[in-house]
């Protein structure tokens, strides 16, 4: 390594009179516009209500975001959203910003900046360690700039003063990165077994390398779950696992790699339940969440679960780097339970009127949950973000298919890769809106990003005849489609904007739901019959019969009293 510095609708629902409970009623926010309380109060009304608990709940995502969790500083997280990230999307930081972000390393270092202007163990291991996998592994363009040199040669003789030793392992494991020998880096080993194992792995992360698959998982099982209570009595250091994180995701992660993430801890509970159902859909949704426009996900599983289809949903209640939209914000605002965990959810997806349950990582995987505080310090979207989103929190008697949602190229044969991994019957990975799962009805638009379009599907189903593409004793065909709405009788609607209002996502859900026309209720059909189609389901060979299927749902009222019905219900269940 050489030294850088010198280089048709349903009738309205009939209302019962009732006075209020004070301990049940719904409260909903100020800041909530009359028009949508009043649509999102009376359907939620009719459901029998009173048997909820007292719900208070924001309207907005950023609401959801844990107050005990610890802000970074912004100066730093800054430059992370710039050289925090792969070998062609890094944009090395001018000689200002350079020297900004040094001297607040410098100044938090020392002492002298406190709270949320203080520089996390976590935002130094990633900035650092990122640093270092430029100088060592990436093209000449995303290497460091002239300015980066230059604020480097200034700050690093004060920075290696005071910077503890893990810091300074990770901006110089070999002693040689920084210009001048030293002797820190080469000899640091971390301390106790488990930190011992992760500076071993960084060693080969920090040159640009890659690690088996038993290697990843022992980092991992070594190190979580992360205490938020007490780091002090954590295993390894903040500083070596954000390192850890955001350099196996900037050395763009290995099929074994990502494998390792993937199945690291789905015995954490003991083995997935199998529910008696005759097919079972899981939702990889992106789990930080949808920030612009609406999400339709649950909405179609309402949808869906009424013609046999069952669909589990998971994720989270917040998670960075987005702070979205997530089905958890929305179940919890409508008074559902949010703390199922997989037996729940067995019972949910085998009641005839339910039919869909949802699932949060805090539940079913406490330790990846651990990490949140963790990942918005970070900035960047770990190897996590890849494969929790191809989960088997329950298992199913019958078929099973999965469905996620992406957006950067490349990733999207990961994601199948990993759900043949899991043996399923179908995959389908979509480039939906935000990269999540919904596909839009809105024209392309002229200016519209390079790479994969919006709406683009690639997977494999299942074959019932005998074929020669058989794997894992599954027999399989591969496809790949830009659904095009139109082709398919959709008049072309710009997608309805949510902007992280939780209310609003809720709302144009459920008016959808009551048989009101529109764009979101084709959003909802296009996204319920095209999954049913192309995952192979029973009764969607035909397209325009899936869609049909699709709308009878929801103008029939059974979709919406599929939802109605999960909210009670999950109540009960525990």
């Amino acid at each position: 390594m050489k030294a850088l510095f010198n280089s048709s609708p349903i009738p309205p629902l009939k209302i019962k009179p009732r006075i209020p409970n004070p301990k049940t009623s719904l409260q909903f926010p100020i800041s909530f516009t009359k028009r949508s309380r009043s649509t999102i109060k009376v359907i939620l009304e009719s459901a029998a209500i009173d048997e909820l608990p007292d719900i208070r709940n924001p309207a907005v995502s950023t609401s959801y975001r844990n107050p005990k969790l610890r802000r970074p500083n912004q100066t730093v997280l800054d430059a992370q959203t710039k050289v925090c990230t792969g070998p062609t999307q890094t944009k090395p930081l001018n000689a200002e910003q350079a020297f900004k972000v040094l001297d607040t390393i410098l100044k938090s270092v020392k002492g002298e900046l406190k709270d949320e202007d203080e520089v996390s163990n976590a935002q130094l291991g990633a900035f650092f360690a990122a640093m270092t996998i430029r100088a060592n592994a990436f093209p000449e363009p995303t290497q460091w700039s002239e300015g980066e040199r230059k604020a480097m040669t200034y700050y690093w003789p004060h920075l290696v003063r005071v910077l503890p030793p893990d810091i300074i392992f990770l901006a110089d494991p070999e002693g040689s990165v920084m210009g001048f020998g030293s002797s820190i880096g080469p000899r640091f080993l971390g301390n106790g077994t488990s930190e011992m194992r992760l500076v071993g792995a960084l060693r080969e992360v920090l040159a640009g390398g890659h690690l088996g698959y038993e290697e990843v998982q022992g980092v991992l099982r070594d190190v979580l779950p992360l205490s938020l209570e007490d780091k002090k009595s954590a295993s390894v250091s903040e500083s070596l696992l954000s390192a850890f994180l955001i350099g196996q995701r900037m050395n763009r992660e290995t099929d074994r790699e990502l494998k390792a993430y993937c199945l690291a801890f789905d015995d954490e509970h003991g083995p997935a339940p199998i529910a008696d159902v005759k097919s079972l859909t899981h939702y990889g949704e992106p789990y930080d969440g949808n920030t612009r426009y609406f999400r339709s996900t649950l909405f179609v599983a309402a949808v869906r679960s009424c013609y046999g289809e069952s669909c589990l949903l998971h994720g989270v209640d917040w998670m960075p780097p987005k702070g979205g939209i997530t089905e958890e914000q929305m179940l919890k605002f409508m008074g559902a339970n949010t703390h199922l965990n997989p037996m729940h959810a067995k019972t949910l997806l085998e009641d005839e009127d339910v039919g869909f349950a949802y699932v949060s990582q805090r539940e079913a995987q406490p330790s990846l949950y651990s990490m949140i505080g963790l990942r918005e310090h970070i900035k960047k979207r770990p190897p996590l973000a890849t494969t929790e989103k191809v989960q088997q929190i329950v298992r199913a008697k019958g078929k099973e298919a999965i469905v996620a949602g992406f957006y950067h190229g490349g990733y999207e044969e990961s994601l199948l890769m990993l759900m043949r991994r899991r043996g399923v019957h179908s995959g389908l990975v979509v480039k939906g809106e935000e990269g999540a799962l919904s596909m839009t009805t809105r024209l392309k638009s002229p200016s519209a990003s390079k790479g994969l379009p919006v709406n683009y599907c690639s997977g494999f189903r299942s074959l019932n005849e005998t074929s020669s593409q058989a794997v894992d004793g599954v027999s399989r065909e591969s496809f790949n489609i830009v659904v095009n709405a139109k082709d398919y009788g959709f008049e072309p609607t710009d997608t309805p904007r949510t902007d992280r209002s939780v209310t609003r996502n809720i709302e144009l859900g459920l008016a959808a739901l009551r048989g009101e026309k529109g764009p979101t209720y084709d959003r909802i059909v296009l996204n319920a019959g095209m999954v049913d189609h192309l995952l192979g389901c029973d009764g969607a060979q035909d397209i325009t019969s899936a869609l049909d299927r699709a709308r009878e749902a929801i103008d029939s009222g059974r979709a919406l009293n599929r939802l109605l019905n999960y909210i009670k219900i999950s109540n009960k269940v525990i």
